[in-house]
C-alpha cells in the first residue's frame, strides 16, 4: 500500500437504546456528547474536552447485533473496498456518502471481523492520537488465524509487525503499529470465545475507580482488573445492552 500507514480514526457504538448507552458511558469514561443528527439519522458524538472521538446511534435494523466498530482512514473507500475483496475479505456496505462528513464502506476480514474504510472532508482533521482519559488506547482482534489476519491488514492499511508477546498455552500476541508506536494486537481467540472481533480499550485515569463505575452504572467485568504489558491495567467488560468493551489505565489503590 503506497502513503503512510493507515490508522484509526473513528470509532461508533450501534446499540437499542442510545440515551442509555450514553449515561453509561459518561458515568464510566467520563464522556460528553453532542447532537449531530441528520433528517431521520439520528446520532450523537461522544466527546473528550469538547472533542469529538467517536459517535453513537441505534441499530440500522431490527435484529442488527449491537457492537462497537472502529473506521479506518483510507485515501480512497472505493479502491480499498475492492482491494479488500481481492484479498478475501467481504463488503457488507458499499462505499456511500454521508452528506458533508465523508464516504465510507463497512467491509470484513476473510475470518469475518468488521471494521470501516472512512475518508472525511479534506478540511477535516482525524483526532488526534493520545493516550490521556477518554481517548481510545488500545485496539485488539481475536480471530481465529491471526497470521493470515494480520496479511490481510498489512496488505490493506500498511501496517506493520512489532513486538510479539509470549502468552504460554494461549499462543502469541502480536503487536501492530503504523509509522510510530504499538497501537493494537492480535492473537487467537480461545476455544468459546466471541469473535472474530475487534476489542477497543478506552482510557481512563485509575482502573479500579473505573470497574467500581463501571459495575455501579449497570456494566459487567468479564476479566481484570489485571495487568498488561508496559504497566498499564485493563478490565474487559460488558456495558448493560450486552456490547463488549474494555478499559485501559493506572492503578492507584
Amino acid at each position: 500500500m503506497a502513503g503512510s500507514p493507515s490508522r484509526f480514526v473513528w470509532y461508533e457504538l450501534m446499540t437499542p437504546d442510545p440515551a442509555a448507552a450514553q449515561a453509561f458511558y459518561a458515568a464510566v469514561v467520563g464522556w460528553g456528547a453532542q447532537d449531530a443528527s441528520q433528517p431521520g439519522k439520528p446520532y450523537r458524538l461522544l466527546t473528550v474536552g469538547g472533542a469529538p472521538i467517536g459517535g453513537l446511534m441505534g441499530l440500522p435494523r431490527p435484529g442488527a447485533p449491537p457492537c462497537w466498530t472502529g473506521y479506518v482512514g483510507v485515501a480512497d473507500v472505493d479502491a480499498a473496498a475492492a482491494r479488500a475483496e481481492s484479498l478475501g475479505g467481504a463488503v457488507h456496505a458499499p462505499p456511500a456518502d454521508i452528506p458533508g462528513v465523508g464516504r465510507f464502506a463497512v467491509i470484513a476480514d476473510p475470518q469475518g471481523a468488521a471494521v470501516v474504510l472512512f475518508r472525511g472532508r479534506d478540511s477535516d482533521a482525524p483526532p488526534p492520537e493520545s493516550t490521556d482519559p477518554g481517548f481510545v488506547g488500545w485496539r485488539e482482534l481475536a480471530t481465529d488465524d491471526w497470521p493470515a489476519a494480520f496479511a490481510f491488514y498489512e496488505a490493506m492499511f500498511g501496517w506493520r509487525k512489532v513486538e510479539a508477546v509470549d502468552m504460554g498455552a494461549m499462543g502469541v500476541y502480536q503487536l501492530f503499529a503504523g509509522d510510530g508506536a504499538p497501537i493494537g494486537g492480535l492473537f487467537n481467540r480461545p476455544p468459546g470465545a466471541p469473535g472474530p472481533c475487534w476489542l477497543y480499550y478506552f482510557v481512563v485515569d485509575d482502573i479500579d475507580a473505573a470497574a467500581a463505575r463501571l459495575k455501579a452504572a449497570g456494566g459487567k467485568v468479564l476479566n481484570g482488573p489485571m495487568s498488561a504489558p508496559g504497566g498499564a491495567w485493563i478490565v474487559q467488560a460488558q456495558d448493560p445492552q450486552g456490547v463488549f468493551f474494555a478499559l485501559t489505565g493506572p492503578r492507584k489503590g
